[in-house]
């Protein structure tokens, strides 16, 4: 009996030290090893206490985030639907980008990267947004032109031509009405639709005179439409040593795509008497190809000159955002510039100067007319000879807001 007992004490003896040695090793890796991963619960979250605030090896300081945003600046939650205009979006992928767009070109970009905290997110069906009630009205307002509109395709015409000469002016001064514009060199004017019908086939008289292009663009409300006329121009462009290969190297081509495009976005006010729209327009040229003598090794281990080529190339660029009348023009002036091609005018040449042996240069004039709604304008039967009564010049007609 005795010793029965004595070998029980034994074995709770040797029970509680093992357990001692588990409780004094594990208090012993917390504190050897503080940034161990916490052991998960059954639950499969971790509790908040245990969350680890950054990732191993990070030098910033983190701090787990606060559990409701802030309202400092007395900034409201709102949800506006979207559904009604992104549903109506056919070809896109996703028409919700238009939206968080005109938002940004309203509001301007730094009210959302700021003090105070701002958000801004959409999917096809809600945009989100957290900020100041003034700025939620301003958000508000897009919206209502966009979701109003249910993405109706409106037609736009678009003219791209060019003059040699800049002394059009003269005779075209008389129907143009200047507005502002922040791009340097670049100028704008409105006109009356049946002022720019009679600038339009003066300007066709000259010989000097060259249209590039003409599309009619059919455009959901507030989404965007491209127009691009562009050729590839290769050339030379470097060499690279290459002994696997004869005559020991080999020529790595380049390519250089000419010519313009042009991207438009408009948004119809409610009432559809104004328009916005943003315009991005760039061109290309290559002035000349300016060859360069390098020499490279051989497979037989001399040397050989090969040419490559270096190109010349002129652009200019603008990105402008417009509010004008629907009831009349925009004539935009991108200055004497790059032409989009060789420059070949009516007649076949370009004569400004006998001495003038570089590349082609002209100003270029950009004409863009809003012609209505797409249902209207293919409905509407021939135009007569009989023309009707000049629109009103009232009004300022463009608002660029020093923003894009």
């Amino acid at each position: 009996m005795a010793r029965v007992i004595t070998a029980s004490v034994f074995y709770f003896a040797m029970t509680a030290i093992c357990f001692g040695q588990m409780q004094w090793r594990s208090q012993h890796n917390a504190v050897t090893r503080p940034n161990a991963a916490p052991v998960q619960p059954a639950g499969g979250v971790l509790p908040p206490s245990t969350v680890q605030p950054a990732s191993h090896g990070s030098i910033t300081r983190v701090k787990e985030g606060i559990s409701t945003l802030p309202r400092d600046a007395g900034q409201v939650w709102r949800e506006y639907d979207i559904a009604p205009y992104t549903s109506k979006v056919a070809g896109s992928e996703d028409p919700q980008q238009a939206v968080v767009d005109w938002v940004l070109r309203e509001t301007g970009t730094d009210v959302w990267f700021a003090d105070p905290l701002g958000i801004l997110s959409a999917n096809k069906n809600t945009l989100r947004v957290y900020h100041t009630p003034k700025m939620q009205a301003t958000v508000g307002n897009i919206v209502d032109r966009l979701v109003g509109s249910k993405a109706e395709p409106y037609t736009f015409s678009v003219r791209l031509v060019t003059i040699v000469n800049p002394n059009w002016r003269t005779v075209g001064m008389k129907y143009l009405e200047p507005v502002g514009v922040q791009t340097p060199g670049v100028e704008a004017w409105l006109l009356a639709k049946e002022d720019a019908a009679v600038l339009f086939a003066e300007l066709k008289k000259r010989n000097d005179y060259k249209e590039h292009a003409s599309p009619s663009l059919i455009i959901n409300n507030g989404q965007n439409a491209e127009v691009a006329m562009r050729r590839p121009k290769t050339f030379v462009r470097t060499i690279r040593v290459n002994p696997n290969v004869w005559p020991g190297y080999e020529v790595l081509p380049g390519q250089v795509d000419e010519g313009f495009s042009m991207e438009l976005s408009p948004l119809l006010s409610l009432d559809g008497l104004s328009t916005d729209a943003v315009i991005r327009c760039s061109v290309d040229q290559v002035e000349k190809i300016v060859p360069v003598s390098v020499l490279v090794p051989t497979a037989n281990g001399g040397q050989q000159n090969q040419e490559i080529q270096v190109p010349q190339v002129v652009s200019w660029r603008l990105h402008e955002r417009f509010r004008w009348p629907t009831n009349r023009v925009l004539l935009i002036s991108a200055g004497v510039v790059a032409t989009p091609d060789s420059g070949k005018t009516n007649g076949g040449f370009r004569v400004p100067n006998l001495f003038d042996v570089g590349p082609a240069r002209a100003d270029g004039l950009l004409f863009v007319e809003c012609k209505g709604r797409s249902s209207e304008v293919l409905a509407a039967p021939p135009a007569t000879s009989t023309s009707p009564p000049p629109s009103p010049r009232t009004g300022n007609a463009v608002d660029t807001r020093n923003r894009y």
